[in-house]
């Protein structure tokens, strides 16, 4: 049974089956139809993390002064005039509120019916809430964040049993960039007012606001490219102009690389960049200057560690001879890394399409994917087949608990029992 499809023309009896649903799984009965899977699978986070199902935990909102803070700091306040534009006109008249959260699942902004704001007062739905999945349970903001896709939570598909009277459809809003979390959009408002159009609705925003983002990087990097072109005129040797993330304007003197790993906090200074070696950076107005060395980098013995801990947040490290310099990772290169640490030996494109994809065939996006890792690994990973390089150390730092790691994966081969071990 499609209970979405149900609570479009029976909200009520919908709510009866899901709260039957919510009690028998809860009890380790059985249950009359089973949960959504996305839901089912939160519920199992929510009862691993000790999120108490019939008491709600409110943690301290953050002062006004940090809630304007984080808003300034935040790349989704450049999308909010989309945000607005395509859900707040019908938010009125279907009773519902838009509320957007930052990637650490703090709602910065918080608009609608003014009624339904009301109500969501009284969920500690307000501003400065922290709306984080292993914090209030299965909701429209935290689960969506955890999943990385749009996901819909209706009455009592909330673990909370304070939250069954709501319904919530989010969807994450990523860095169009590098897969990185912004943070979820969400509209949420009384049970009767679900519709199961609405996720489809919320996710196109979704993409909507991630498009504007990209149309912004591609403006942005256009002008620094008009403030490069005298500066590379003048230069002789290769260098690069690159923004303040490390992505590529233009270049001289050396292939295209879309884009460089600059140091977490970059300054003026002799530096030594993955793929490039020792370079010059010098600032420019809205970006670098990078200079390369023209004597060739030794390559010596190296440690990466791949930090898979936090549920959201996935990292690697590089350190060597050379220095040091940590990466954030997309979703599917945190994926990626995973099965070649676990592969020391290595994988073919077609291994690992079927290692992600269970589909052999898929082996053009897989070499896609794999060309944008090895642009800021360089040759610490070999290929044919795809490899760590012999003289990298590579250490997996996991959670604590396998079935938390990497929640978002729809690997086929992180179902077969590969979690927790970095072996062969």
């Amino acid at each position: 049974m499609d209970v979405t499809q149900l609570a479009a023309v029976d909200a009520p009896r919908a709510a009866r089956v899901l709260d039957e649903v919510r009690s028998a799984k809860l009890s380790g009965q059985p249950a009359p139809v089973p949960p959504r899977p996305v839901i089912e699978q939160s519920w199992e986070r929510m009862l691993r993390s000790g999120v108490d199902p019939e008491h709600d935990f409110r943690s301290g909102l953050l002062p006004r002064e940090e809630v304007q803070r984080r808003r300034e700091r935040s790349a989704l306040r450049h999308v909010l005039p989309v945000l607005r534009e395509s859900l707040l006109p019908v938010a009125d008249v279907a009773r519902h509120i838009m509320v957007v959260a930052d990637e650490e699942g703090r709602v910065l902004w918080r608009e609608g019916s003014a009624p339904v704001l009301r109500k969501a007062d009284g969920l500690g739905f307000e501003l400065g809430a922290d709306w984080r999945e292993d914090v209030v349970g299965t909701n429209g903001i935290g689960t969506p964040a955890v999943a990385r896709r749009p996901v819909q939570v209706f009455a009592s598909e909330h673990f909370v049993r304070s939250h069954t009277s709501w319904t919530c459809a989010g969807a994450p809003i990523t860095d169009p960039r590098d897969g990185r979390l912004l943070g979820v959009v969400d509209v949420s408002g009384p049970l009767e007012t679900m519709h199961p159009a609405t996720l489809s609705w919320v996710g196109s925003v979704a993409k909507l606001a991630e498009a504007r983002l990209r149309e912004m990087h591609l403006q942005s990097l256009e002008r620094l490219r008009a403030v490069a072109a005298p500066v590379l005129a003048r230069i002789e040797g290769r260098a690069m102009v690159v923004d303040r993330h490390g992505w590529t304007a233009t270049v001289t003197g050396m292939p295209y690389t879309e884009r460089v790993s600059l140091p977490k906090s970059p300054s003026a200074g002799t530096r030594w960049l993955p793929a490039l070696g020792r370079c010059s950076l010098e600032p420019l107005a809205g970006g670098w200057l990078v200079r390369a060395a023209d004597e060739p980098v030794t390559e010596g013995q190296a440690r990466i560690v791949l930090d898979l801990r936090a549920p959201r947040r996935w990292t690697v490290e590089v350190s060597g001879g050379a220095g040091s310099w940590t990466r954030e990772l997309s979703p599917r290169h945190a994926e990626l890394l995973y099965l070649l640490a676990v592969h020391r030996t290595g994988r073919s494109a077609a291994g690992l399409a079927e290692d992600v994809f269970g589909d052999r065939a898929r082996t053009v996006t897989v070499r896609a994917e794999m060309s944008r890792v090895r642009r800021y690994l360089g040759g610490f990973l070999e290929h044919r087949p795809y490899r760590f390089a012999d003289h990298a150390d590579v250490e997996v730092l996991l959670p604590d608990d396998p079935r938390d790691l990497l929640p978002h994966s729809t690997s086929p081969a992180l179902g077969r029992g590969w979690k927790g071990t970095t072996g062969p």
